[in-house]
């Protein structure tokens, strides 16, 4: 058995060890700021490869505090376009608009756009900032220990075996660490019957990434460039069909076209299919049926499709589900292995990044690996976190009534929400939404922006403390430069009254330097 130990020390002797399994979003995000903090660590991944799979993924202002704090902020505005609002047609009316989402007083509410990049590239960001020895490919969990006083295990299908103080499962709305945990705390009869139901899958989408578009066919692209804005359209089509697409920098378009019902045949037909979450999988026969659905921006899904490199079309099984049970002994889940959100009101990779914060904040506290400690550290994440991916997860059920919803009594909510009070239910949603932008609170904290505060975040005990010993020993440090100041033996009287002049006014700085630091 192979011991988790890297080369690396530890901040503190006691501080825990981490496996993450699964090399996702979460995952990733999980392990850079486990990278600030000097937290040990290592993500296990059953990939061989990181493929292109994915379209457009929407990031809003609730991340962008985060992605400052960890150096991301500047290269993903290099990649991504700002939206400021998203236009609803009807291809009934001959695709005449019908109402929009208007975000774009998210900057002036939070001091940040909301943004959409591809997939691919964002989590080509993230995982540049991780040592490649510290993420294995092609590692797949077969087995689990879950552990309480002794650390948690696992064992991956090259036979090998890895321990450490704490498991952390970032592997997805399939997740082998939550099945795992989940069938022993239905051994010991401690899980929630919730817990037990199978997800709701009633959705399923296929979603591309194409090449450059020729911006003199398509004219719209010419104008987002000359604007910086990302075209954002979304097409309530015929029958249970909608689809929608957002252009992003050098004229490239993530684009989906998504289907609300399934009938049982194709929901039994995909059941394999969905433990993969996202692949090539059938994608081509639905593209041959959809390929003449027209867009606004001109041409049809054909021309999408066609500019679109296979291995970045897939076709994606959609579901929904919130878990009660987050952790037990000393495992963990994030993202959407306890949380999985429609991906239309884009929170999926938000919420998976607010977690992986909030439990980086909680495990940065724990300097000795007891399990009483973790468990407290698991606590603490899952008190601070619940609500709010609670109330993000109804409001992705409401927003995706409203977005693809087609019986007469939705169309007509849809138009109300979206015409008619847009103003007013959108701004209710900035209110309640944008004032969550939680930060790592052992990182310096960036100031707050926008006309809606932040929501008070629990200031880290040990970060404070740390901050306090480095004043300290910054204010000795000084206290000894005067002192050998004042000692030095000079030449003339007025060289003495000088140093003596310099003592008095760099103890005037003193005693005006503090000594501790309140975050």
């Amino acid at each position: 058995m192979e011991m988790f130990q890297e080369p690396p020390k530890m901040k503190d002797p006691g501080a825990p060890t981490v496996i993450i399994v699964g090399a996702g979003l979460a995952g990733l995000t999980l392990a850079i700021l486990f990278e600030k903090a000097k937290i040990e660590y290592l993500i296990f991944e059953k990939a061989s490869e990181v493929k292109p799979l994915g379209s457009t993924i929407a990031l809003g202002p609730n991340v962008m505090p985060l992605f400052t704090q960890l150096g991301l902020f500047d290269d993903f505005l290099a990649i991504s376009r700002p939206v400021n609002h998203i236009t609803i047609h009807k291809e009934k009316e001959n695709m005449r608009p019908i109402g929009k989402v208007d975000i774009e007083e998210h900057i002036e509410k939070s001091g940040y756009s909301s943004r959409v990049c591809s997939r691919p590239k964002l989590y080509d960001l993230l995982l540049s900032r991780i040592p490649p020895s510290k993420v294995h490919f092609g590692k797949r969990v077969l087995s689990i220990v879950h552990g309480d006083d002794h650390g948690a295990l696992i064992r991956t299908a090259d036979g090998k075996s890895y321990e450490a103080d704490i498991l952390v499962g970032a592997d997805g709305a399939y997740s082998a660490v939550r099945q795992s945990l989940y069938e022993q705390l239905k051994k010991d009869k401690i899980l929630p019957r919730s817990d037990q139901a199978k997800m709701e899958v009633n959705h399923m989408t296929l979603v591309g990434l194409t090449g450059p578009m020729d911006p003199e066919k398509y004219p719209a692209l010419k104008e987002a460039e000359a604007t910086s804005f990302s075209r954002a359209d979304w097409v309530i089509g015929h029958g249970p069909y909608t689809w929608r697409y957002y252009s992003l920098p050098d004229n490239c378009i993530g684009w989906g076209f998504g289907t609300q019902l399934l009938n049982e045949d194709l929901s039994k037909e995909n059941d394999t299919f969905r433990a993969t979450e996202w692949g090539p999988e059938s994608a081509h026969a639905l593209c041959k049926e959809i390929r003449d659905y027209k867009i606004p921006i001109g041409g049809t899904i054909g021309d999408l499709i066609d500019n679109t490199p296979k291995d970045y079309i897939s076709k994606v099984m959609l579901e929904e589900k919130l878990f009660e049970t987050w952790y037990h002994g000393r495992t963990v889940l994030i993202g959407d292995a306890c949380h999985k959100i429609m991906p239309y009101v884009g929170q999926g990779a938000v919420n998976a990044m607010e977690d992986a914060v909030i439990l980086a904040n909680a495990l940065y506290e724990v300097t000795s690996a007891t399990s009483k400690n973790i468990k407290n550290a698991f606590k603490e994440y899952r008190q601070l976190r619940y609500p709010h991916a609670a109330e993000q997860f109804q409001k992705s059920k409401l927003f995706t009534m409203l977005m693809v919803g087609q019986t007469w009594y939705e169309d007509l909510l849809r138009r109300v929400v979206l015409g008619y009070a847009s103003d007013f239910f959108q701004r209710r949603n900035y209110a309640k939404t944008l004032n969550y932008r939680p930060q790592a609170t052992f990182l310096p904290l960036v100031p707050d922006r926008g006309t809606i505060p932040i929501l008070p975040q629990k200031p880290s005990v040990r970060y404070a403390a740390e901050q306090a010993a480095l004043a300290k020993q910054a204010e000795s440090s000084l206290l000894a430069h005067v002192e050998t100041v004042v000692d030095t033996p000079v030449a003339s009287g007025s060289g003495v009254e000088q140093a003596k002049e310099n003592k008095d006014q760099e103890a005037s700085v003193l005693s005006s330097t503090p000594t501790s630091i309140v975050v």
